[in-house]
């Protein structure tokens, strides 16, 4: 895995959260979106394959990786997709989505009708640590997607998924565990979570949920050749959580700059024109 470039290219659409790209009148622009436990987010590319607008809004209409609000999914990304037209200048036709990896085909379809009531024709359904992939770049190795709501799993041989899983393990139940520890709500647990000044207090609260993920982990990997894991996912950014990772499965763990934002740009990079 190149980490640097990795990082780069997430890097530069964390600039696009505030500062639009330019593009022509006429250049296919890819979109991605990603239907998260606590975010969606809609990540569009130029024709060459650079960020040129990113928007996010936090929401709670999925959950475990399934659509329990059909109708709010689907006013938020309407919602998105408005507003980063309208930085364009532009509008936007195709997109790419991705699910837990083990979704079934009707869950899959409701992802896709959300996408689709706001307008968008979607030309690709993957699951989300395949589409991590695009941005990582791995050979060998095990994909671990922590999101809100689950933990999914794709181990990769010489460039090939050989195997991919899903629990219901994710930054929810992190955030169940500092509101009952701190005795507060949850949305003021979610915030705590996101606090950097935070991150060192709380780790050891949360460290059985994030030693259950380690479990998942290294159980789904038994038996298989894997050496190295890479996290990604909005739960990653919780700094330091790697450690706990790599000393319960003792395997090499890397975690890019930025883990919420790897998945939503491999989504859209898998976008076709």
């Amino acid at each position: 895995m190149d980490t640097a470039a990795a990082d780069a290219l997430v890097r530069s659409l964390e600039e696009r959260l505030e500062k639009t790209g330019s593009v022509t009148a006429d250049e296919p622009l890819l979109a991605g979106v990603d239907l998260g436990t606590a975010y969606i987010v809609l990540v569009v590319l130029n024709a060459t394959r650079e960020p040129v607008a990113c928007a996010m809004e936090f929401a709670q209409v999925v959950r475990d990786g399934l659509v329990v609000d059909y109708a709010g999914a689907a006013r938020i990304v309407k919602r998105l997709v408005a507003q980063v037209e309208e930085r364009l200048g532009r509008s936007l036709e195709k997109a790419a989505i991705a699910v837990p990896p083990g979704t079934g085909p009707r869950e899959c379809a409701t992802h896709q009708h959300v996408v689709e009531a706001a307008g968008l024709e979607v030309v690709a359904t993957l699951d989300e640590p395949t589409a991590a992939n695009a941005v990582l770049g791995i050979s060998d190795g095990a994909i671990v997607d922590i999101g809100g709501g689950t933990t999914g799993i794709s181990i990769l041989e010489k460039g090939k998924v050989v195997y991919v899983a899903d629990e219901p393990t994710g930054g929810t139940h992190v955030s169940l565990v500092l509101a009952g520890n701190y005795g507060i709500s949850f949305e003021e647990a979610e915030a705590l979570k996101k606090d950097p000044a935070r991150q060192k207090e709380i780790l050891p609260v949360v460290k059985p949920v994030l030693e259950k993920m380690a479990s998942i982990i290294k159980r789904h990997v038994a038996g298989r050749d894997v050496q190295a894991v890479y996290l990604v996912g909005g739960t990653c950014c919780l700094q330091d959580m790697e450690k706990v990772i790599a000393k319960e499965t003792g395997l090499d763990v890397c975690k890019p700059a930025n883990p919420f934002l790897v998945t939503p740009l491999g989504i859209a990079l898998n976008c076709s024109c």
